[in-house]
């Protein structure tokens, strides 16, 4: 079924700013509250799940649909605003023959499908890495996109060197150009594997890591040395998606550890860390200090299968948290700290140029128990741990922030934090741009978006500079 047919649909996927768009759109942004800054040249990046096709609209899932890339390039102190499908061969097939050819997470699995048993959907995040602009789903190779226009150029398997799946979320360190990746195994051992690509772009090292089970790996951080991998007890249950159950469980037995490895090393040399039992779905960032290793992320006590609903035995307690964990390489000894006990917070970005050394600052979606989405942002100041909030107010939710650092900046904070916010009193989109070291007051501009904007999921920022060396 299209989506566009469906009727009356009671899926709150396909209701209010949560409904996909089919407009691909290439316009000026006119309408501006306040002034873009001059000196903000880039492209500020969200994407998100818009699907085009599905099997049935009440068991659709979110995460399913196809990935859609919205984009706000700003030049001279203006900005304009380009969407587009990421034109995944997924995509291709299903409009060729004009139906769903995959069903999706929330029903049982087609082993028998003859184009594979899941769409690649590129849908979860982005990163700018040697030159090229990539679309990222953990299940499957990244795709590469040209900026600013959107046209999608090829997916990419790094000359066939890709073996496993690549993470939504591989880390960039700016100091080196090189990337590290993921990617979590469900279906045999090693459940994961870690791969490092240099500044050129070259695949340059592969290595497996033996785990007991497979996890839900989402995220992963990195310092100068390491990289942080994350064992935690949401694991994937083969039994289960073959009964058509969910496939994804709460697993305290599992336990919780986060595993230390030199950057290029076999996996077999990897240390590991026992920790309390708990879920982290995105890191801030990690850095070394003296013999410890020090992971700060958000953190939530238990996690929900991915196909159920929110259980009865999750509380606000509950909600991510800034917390922050110190690992003695010497000693073998972890300590946890937990950074924020008053507010519930997720999708926390920081300026990537500190990306695996110590940052001060770190930009997160602020959660409110009254409000499906983030109410406002906080900027935590990590070294001396107090936090400035800005609350969108009634009726206005926003997404991820990103960092967009100044050329030429001199100090972490210098530059701007962008985010779109859906006002439901107006029925509008907005981008919204923060001086980051002025951030108490409050946005500098407010651009009112052409066309509506859904909720997505991962922002990002390229800068002009990096459009321009595209290759």
């Amino acid at each position: 079924m299209r989506v566009s047919e469906i009727e009356n649909p009671t899926n709150p996927s396909f209701l209010g700013n949560a409904a996909p768009v089919e407009k691909e759109n290439n316009t000026a942004c006119t309408e501006v509250i306040g002034k873009v800054p001059e000196e903000l040249a880039g492209s500020f990046v969200r994407i998100g799940s818009n699907p085009v096709f599905v099997d049935n609209p009440e068991t659709y899932h979110p995460f399913d649909g196809d990935g859609m890339i919205h984009e706000v390039h700003f030049q001279n102190g203006t900005a304009s605003y380009v969407n587009a499908f990421v034109n995944t061969k997924g995509l291709q097939l299903e409009r060729e023959k004009g139906d769903y050819i995959w069903t999706g997470l929330a029903s049982p699995p087609d082993f028998n499908n003859e184009h594979g048993m899941m769409k690649n959907v590129a849908n979860t995040a982005m990163v700018f890495h040697a030159g090229k602009f990539l679309a990222l789903w953990e299940g499957g190779n990244p795709h590469h996109v040209s900026l600013p226009n959107l046209e999608t150029v090829a997916e990419i398997d790094y000359d066939g060197k890709l073996n496993h799946p690549f993470t939504a979320h591989p880390k960039v360190d700016a100091q080196t150009g090189e990337m590290v990746t993921f990617g979590a195994s469900i279906m045999a051992s090693p459940f994961c594997s870690v791969s490092l690509v240099d500044k050129n772009g070259d695949l340059v090292h592969t290595t497996g890591i033996d785990m007991p089970k497979a996890a839900m790996m989402h995220d992963c951080a990195i310092t100068s040395n390491y990289t942080l991998i994350l064992d935690l007890p949401f694991t994937y249950n083969i039994e289960n998606m073959a009964k058509g159950e969910p496939i994804l469980q709460w697993d305290p037995d599992n336990g919780s550890r986060i595993g230390v490895l030199a950057r290029g090393a076999d996996g077999d040399q990897i240390k590991w860390f026992t920790i309390e039992n708990c879920y982290v779905f995105h890191t801030v960032n990690a850095f070394e200090e003296g013999d410890e290793v020090v992971l700060e992320a958000c953190r939530t006590p238990k996690m929900q299968a991915l196909t159920d609903g929110r259980p009865d035995d999750v509380t606000v307690e509950d909600m991510p948290r800034m917390y922050q964990w110190r690992m003695n390489m010497k000693t073998g000894e972890v300590t946890e700290k937990l950074l924020d006990a008053d507010w519930g917070s997720e999708f926390p970005r920081i300026n990537e140029n500190y990306m695996g050394l110590r940052n001060q600052y770190s930009y997160n979606g602020r959660m409110s128990p009254d409000v499906a989405g983030f109410d406002g942002i906080i900027k935590y100041d990590l070294v001396n741990e107090t936090s400035q909030h800005h609350a969108y107010g009634p009726g206005r939710i926003g997404g991820e922030p990103m960092f967009a650092p100044r050329a030429g900046g001199t100090s972490e904070d210098d530059g701007w934090v962008i985010g779109f916010v859906w006002d439901e009193n107006t029925q509008r989109s907005e981008c919204m741009i923060f001086d980051a070291a002025k951030f108490d007051e409050g946005p500098v501009a407010r651009i009112m978006m052409p066309e509506r904007v859904p909720f997505g999921f991962h922002a990002g920022w390229v800068s002009q500079e990096q459009i321009d060396s595209q290759v």
